[in-house]
C-alpha cells in the first residue's frame, strides 16, 4: 500500500495537467480548491494537508468554502478576493503554473543556517514572506518564520538528546532488540 502511494503520486510530473485538473473535467475552478492537493499531500509522510486543514487558514477555507461570495473559484487568482487562502493561493501566486517556485516547504528554505544568516536561502525566505505580506503586516511573515526556526533548532536538539539516550542504553547493554514473538511490521521486519 505505502509503495502504491508513492508511486501513484511520484510517477505524475508536474507538467501534466491532469496532476491537478481532473482528467475528464478540466476545469480551473476545481483545480483551484485546496482538496486538489490533498490527493497527493497528505498522509504520514506528507502531512501538508492535514497541517493546513487544522490552521487558522484551513479553517476559514472549510467553513466558508461553499459560499461564492467568499470562495468565488470562478475568478482568476488575480482577480480572487477570498476570505482566506487556499494553497494554490499562495503555492501559485498569481496564477503560475510552477507550484515549486513559491514553494514554502520549510525544510529547503535553510534551517539549519537560520542562526547564520542562510544567505543562500535569504531570497527563497524573503519570497515566501512575500507571499504572506499579501494578506498580513510585514512583520507577521518574518516573526513567523523566526519562530519556525527556533521551533527547528530546538527540535532538532530533543532529537539529538533522544538519540544520545538510546545509543548510552544499548553502551550499557540496557537496549534490548524487538523481541521475536511480535508481529511483524509492514515490511515483514520484527
Amino acid at each position: 500500500g505505502d509503495t502504491a502511494g508513492c508511486t501513484f503520486c511520484h510517477t505524475s510530473p508536474e507538467e501534466r495537467c491532469s496532476t491537478c485538473h481532473q482528467r475528464h473535467q478540466i476545469n480551473p475552478a476545481v483545480a483551484r480548491k485546496s482538496e486538489q492537493c490533498k490527493t497527493c499531500h497528505w498522509g504520514k509522510d506528507h502531512r501538508d494537508w492535514e497541517a493546513y486543514d487544522i490552521s487558522i487558514l484551513g479553517t476559514v477555507y472549510q467553513v466558508n468554502k461553499w459560499d461564492p461570495t467568499q470562495f468565488d473559484m470562478s475568478k482568476k487568482f488575480a482577480d480572487a478576493d477570498y476570505v482566506g487562502p487556499t494553497c494554490q493561493y499562495c503555492h501559485m501566486r498569481g496564477g503560475h503554473h510552477n507550484v515549486q517556485r513559491l514553494s514554502t516547504v520549510y525544510t529547503s528554505m535553510g534551517t539549519s543556517n537560520a542562526d547564520r544568516g542562510a544567505p543562500l536561502w535569504k531570497e527563497k525566505r524573503d519570497t515566501w514572506v512575500s507571499v504572506c505580506d499579501d494578506c498580513h503586516s510585514p512583520r507577521f511573515a518574518r516573526e513567523n518564520l523566526q519562530a519556525m526556526d527556533e521551533a527547528c533548532k530546538d527540535a532538532g536538539l530533543k532529537y539529538t538528546e533522544t538519540f544520545k539516550v538510546a545509543e548510552n542504553l544499548m553502551l550499557d547493554g540496557m537496549g534490548e532488540p524487538m523481541p521475536k514473538d511480535l508481529a511483524p511490521d509492514w515490511s515483514g521486519q520484527h
